[in-house]
């Protein structure tokens, strides 16, 4: 039978479910950020800001 490790704390549920709630917060703020970078690129794409880029 493993026991667990005595080292490592036990999580209570509260403290698995705020776990999981942070998790899911850090990926929309990250998907928030790459949505406008994307929104940003088309926006000014082709922007003449390349040498060359046709205009």
């Amino acid at each position: 039978m493993a026991d667990r490790d005595p080292g490592k704390p036990r999580l209570s549920e509260r403290h698995i479910k705020q776990r999981t709630k942070n998790w899911i917060l850090l990926l929309t703020i990250i998907g928030i950020c790459v949505l406008f970078f994307a929104i940003t690129i088309v926006r000014f794409g082709g922007a003449g800001v390349l040498p060359g880029a046709p205009r």
